[in-house]
Protein backbone atom coordinates (compact mmCIF):
# COMPACT_ATOMS: atom_id res chain seq x y z
CA UNK A 1 0.00 0.00 0.00
CA UNK A 2 2.86 2.10 1.09
CA UNK A 3 4.57 2.13 -2.29
CA UNK A 4 1.32 2.50 -4.74
CA UNK A 5 0.28 6.27 -2.54
CA UNK A 6 4.39 6.71 -2.89
CA UNK A 7 3.75 6.37 -6.58
CA UNK A 8 0.29 7.65 -7.31
CA UNK A 9 1.38 11.38 -5.80
CA UNK A 10 -1.17 12.18 -8.29
CA UNK A 11 -4.09 10.84 -6.01
CA UNK A 12 -3.72 12.57 -3.31
CA UNK A 13 -3.35 15.90 -5.00
CA UNK A 14 -6.30 15.23 -7.14
CA UNK A 15 -8.10 14.47 -3.72
CA UNK A 16 -6.80 17.88 -2.77
CA UNK A 17 -8.16 19.75 -5.99
CA UNK A 18 -11.82 18.11 -5.81
CA UNK A 19 -11.77 19.20 -1.88
CA UNK A 20 -11.07 22.57 -2.99
CA UNK A 21 -13.59 23.01 -5.97
CA UNK A 22 -16.37 21.56 -3.21
CA UNK A 23 -15.31 23.69 -0.62
CA UNK A 24 -15.72 26.87 -3.21
CA UNK A 25 -18.96 25.42 -4.68
CA UNK A 26 -20.32 24.93 -1.27
CA UNK A 27 -19.64 28.09 0.43
CA UNK A 28 -20.73 29.95 -2.96
CA UNK A 29 -24.34 28.40 -2.58
CA UNK A 30 -24.94 27.30 1.15
CA UNK A 31 -28.95 26.77 0.70
CA UNK A 32 -28.34 25.07 -2.25
CA UNK A 33 -25.82 22.88 -1.23
CA UNK A 34 -27.47 21.93 1.38
CA UNK A 35 -30.62 21.25 -0.39
CA UNK A 36 -28.77 19.60 -3.66
CA UNK A 37 -27.12 17.13 -0.26
CA UNK A 38 -30.76 16.32 0.22
CA UNK A 39 -32.28 15.86 -3.11
CA UNK A 40 -29.02 13.06 -4.49
CA UNK A 41 -29.00 11.22 -0.89
CA UNK A 42 -32.97 10.84 -1.66
CA UNK A 43 -32.49 9.83 -5.18
CA UNK A 44 -29.38 7.68 -4.73
CA UNK A 45 -31.28 5.88 -2.20
CA UNK A 46 -34.54 5.74 -4.30
CA UNK A 47 -32.41 4.30 -7.05
CA UNK A 48 -30.38 1.96 -5.40
CA UNK A 49 -32.92 0.16 -3.25
CA UNK A 50 -34.88 -0.10 -7.11
CA UNK A 51 -31.58 -2.07 -7.87
CA UNK A 52 -31.77 -4.09 -4.65
CA UNK A 53 -35.59 -4.99 -5.27
CA UNK A 54 -34.84 -5.56 -8.70
CA UNK A 55 -32.33 -7.93 -8.16
CA UNK A 56 -34.26 -9.55 -5.63
CA UNK A 57 -36.96 -10.57 -7.29
CA UNK A 58 -34.93 -11.63 -10.51
CA UNK A 59 -33.14 -13.99 -8.42
CA UNK A 60 -36.05 -15.59 -6.09
CA UNK A 61 -36.03 -18.64 -7.73
CA UNK A 62 -32.36 -19.09 -7.52
CA UNK A 63 -31.63 -18.01 -4.22
CA UNK A 64 -33.22 -18.73 -0.93
CA UNK A 65 -31.88 -15.63 0.73
CA UNK A 66 -33.46 -13.73 -2.04
CA UNK A 67 -35.74 -11.58 0.33
CA UNK A 68 -32.07 -10.40 2.40
CA UNK A 69 -31.53 -8.01 -0.94
CA UNK A 70 -35.22 -7.47 -0.92
CA UNK A 71 -35.25 -5.79 2.63
CA UNK A 72 -31.98 -3.64 1.76
CA UNK A 73 -34.31 -2.26 -0.97
CA UNK A 74 -37.09 -1.49 0.40
CA UNK A 75 -35.35 -0.09 3.66
CA UNK A 76 -33.50 2.43 0.99
CA UNK A 77 -36.38 3.62 -0.66
CA UNK A 78 -37.92 4.13 2.37
CA UNK A 79 -35.01 6.37 3.06
CA UNK A 80 -35.66 8.07 -0.31
CA UNK A 81 -39.20 8.80 0.14
CA UNK A 82 -38.55 10.14 3.98
CA UNK A 83 -35.46 12.37 2.27
CA UNK A 84 -37.83 13.79 0.32
CA UNK A 85 -40.67 14.50 2.38
CA UNK A 86 -39.28 15.22 5.48
CA UNK A 87 -36.10 17.30 4.29
CA UNK A 88 -35.15 18.98 7.50
CA UNK A 89 -35.15 15.75 9.50
CA UNK A 90 -32.72 14.18 6.22
CA UNK A 91 -30.48 17.47 7.00
CA UNK A 92 -29.74 16.08 10.31
CA UNK A 93 -29.36 12.54 9.39
CA UNK A 94 -26.32 14.25 7.04
CA UNK A 95 -25.43 16.38 9.59
CA UNK A 96 -24.36 13.39 11.76
CA UNK A 97 -23.14 11.63 8.68
CA UNK A 98 -21.04 13.85 7.77
CA UNK A 99 -19.66 14.19 11.43
CA UNK A 100 -19.01 10.46 11.39
CA UNK A 101 -17.49 10.36 8.16
CA UNK A 102 -14.67 13.07 9.32
CA UNK A 103 -13.91 11.12 12.23
CA UNK A 104 -13.62 8.13 10.38
CA UNK A 105 -11.66 9.83 7.71
CA UNK A 106 -9.37 11.81 10.12
CA UNK A 107 -8.19 8.31 12.04
CA UNK A 108 -7.18 6.93 8.85
CA UNK A 109 -5.36 9.81 7.54
CA UNK A 110 -3.85 9.92 10.92
CA UNK A 111 -2.91 6.09 10.46
CA UNK A 112 -1.68 6.86 7.01
CA UNK A 113 0.66 9.39 8.28
CA UNK A 114 1.94 6.76 10.93
CA UNK A 115 2.99 4.19 8.27
CA UNK A 116 4.83 6.54 5.25
CA UNK A 117 6.96 8.42 8.11
CA UNK A 118 9.72 6.70 7.25
CA UNK A 119 9.32 7.41 3.47
CA UNK A 120 8.55 10.51 3.20
CA UNK A 121 9.57 13.99 5.10
CA UNK A 122 7.03 16.06 6.61
CA UNK A 123 4.10 13.15 7.11
CA UNK A 124 2.94 15.07 9.84
CA UNK A 125 1.03 17.27 7.19
CA UNK A 126 -0.98 14.03 6.06
CA UNK A 127 -1.45 13.74 10.07
CA UNK A 128 -2.57 17.30 10.57
CA UNK A 129 -5.38 16.78 7.83
CA UNK A 130 -6.61 13.61 10.22
CA UNK A 131 -6.47 16.30 13.19
CA UNK A 132 -8.49 18.27 10.84
CA UNK A 133 -11.08 15.61 9.99
CA UNK A 134 -11.39 14.67 13.86
CA UNK A 135 -11.68 18.46 15.25
CA UNK A 136 -14.62 19.11 12.32
CA UNK A 137 -16.10 15.69 12.96
CA UNK A 138 -16.03 16.29 16.66
CA UNK A 139 -17.71 19.52 16.52
CA UNK A 140 -20.31 18.81 13.78
CA UNK A 141 -21.66 15.55 16.42
CA UNK A 142 -21.32 17.50 19.52
CA UNK A 143 -23.55 20.90 17.98
CA UNK A 144 -25.97 19.67 15.63
CA UNK A 145 -28.52 21.72 16.44
CA UNK A 146 -25.90 24.66 15.47
CA UNK A 147 -28.01 24.09 12.27
CA UNK A 148 -27.42 22.63 8.62
CA UNK A 149 -26.88 25.45 7.07
CA UNK A 150 -24.38 27.03 9.32
CA UNK A 151 -22.53 23.16 8.59
CA UNK A 152 -22.53 23.82 4.99
CA UNK A 153 -19.91 26.96 5.57
CA UNK A 154 -18.18 24.50 8.23
CA UNK A 155 -17.67 21.83 5.53
CA UNK A 156 -16.74 24.81 3.10
CA UNK A 157 -13.57 25.81 5.54
CA UNK A 158 -12.97 22.22 6.13
CA UNK A 159 -12.82 21.15 2.31
CA UNK A 160 -10.70 23.97 1.29
CA UNK A 161 -8.51 23.73 4.40
CA UNK A 162 -8.23 19.60 4.10
CA UNK A 163 -8.12 20.25 -0.16
CA UNK A 164 -4.70 22.43 0.72
CA UNK A 165 -3.11 20.35 2.80
CA UNK A 166 -3.46 17.29 0.34
CA UNK A 167 -1.38 19.32 -2.34
CA UNK A 168 1.50 19.94 0.38
CA UNK A 169 1.37 16.35 0.89
CA UNK A 170 1.11 15.81 -2.44
CA UNK A 171 4.01 17.80 -3.65
CA UNK A 172 5.95 15.96 -0.78
CA UNK A 173 5.29 12.62 -1.75
CA UNK A 174 6.23 13.20 -5.69
CA UNK A 175 9.79 14.57 -4.36
CA UNK A 176 10.25 10.98 -2.81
Amino acid sequence: MNHTLLRSWWMLALRGVIAIVFGLLAVSWPALTLYALIILFAAYALLGGAVWIAGAMSNRQADRYWWIPLLFGVISVGAGVIALVYPTLTALALVFLMGANAVVSGVVDIALAIRLRKHIHNEFLLALVGVVSLIFGFMVLMFPAGGALALVWLVSAYAILAGVLFLAVALRVRTW
